[in-house]
């Protein structure tokens, strides 16, 4: 684990949501490490280095609680609603080289076929990896996919080690033609079958 990554933990015995928000008043966040059948593990956790580390999904941190050493990965991340700060991070111990289901983002890469849209149907699929080994996105390639391409979590491009999990018929991304551009095109077609059947009429008479 690198440096940035190791996360100096305090252990907390108090609690209650007077309790929380002083500690976030203090710049720390009250947090829950579980696992492994060991004992819920209440902790403070310095408040700016989690945001950094959390804008990132599945993020794998190296605690350091009483200068013992427990890897673990952020599960859940609680924010109020309205101001958007940190209220609660659910970590979860890791044992190193064991696998874990995590939903990894779906990130799309390149440009569909000129005058096409990209639909994305998934955001996030779920696949079994290394804890230590988590990806922090899957990238799905629409270079030059024209009209009616379709493309499923199946035939996603997975990282070496990965499991998808998700169900492989799910579809990710399709590509169509906007509404407004497939009318325009439509009535052009029209107008350009009447017109040929008005030059047909007068070329009989």
């Amino acid at each position: 684990m690198s440096e940035d990554t190791t996360v100096h933990a305090e252990l907390r015995e108090n609690f209650g949501k007077g309790f929380a928000r002083r500690l976030r008043a203090a710049g720390k966040i009250p947090a829950v490490l579980y696992g492994h059948g060991t004992d819920p593990v209440h902790v403070a956790l310095p408040g700016h280095q989690m945001l950094l580390l959390v804008r990132h999904a599945n993020a794998l941190i190296e605690l350091d609680i009483a200068g013992k050493s427990q890897l673990a990965l952020v599960k859940d991340v609680q924010k109020d609603p309205v101001r958007q700060i940190i209220e609660h991070i659910d970590l979860v111990v890791i044992k190193k080289g064991e696998k874990v289901q995590v939903d990894v983002p779906v990130v799309v890469v390149g440009e569909s076929f000129s005058g096409t849209i990209v639909n994305q149907d998934a955001t996030s699929v779920s696949l079994e990896v290394e804890a230590t080994h988590i990806p922090q996105h899957v990238e799905v390639d629409v270079e030059g996919l024209e009209e009616g391409a379709r493309i499923t979590a199946g035939e996603l491009a997975l990282p070496k080690g990965a499991t998808l999990v998700t169900d492989p018929e799910v579809l990710v991304v399709a590509i169509s033609v906007p509404a407004a551009a497939a009318a325009d095109e439509a009535a052009a077609e029209d107008n350009a079958d009447a017109g040929e059947a008005e030059d047909a009429a007068t070329e009989s008479e």
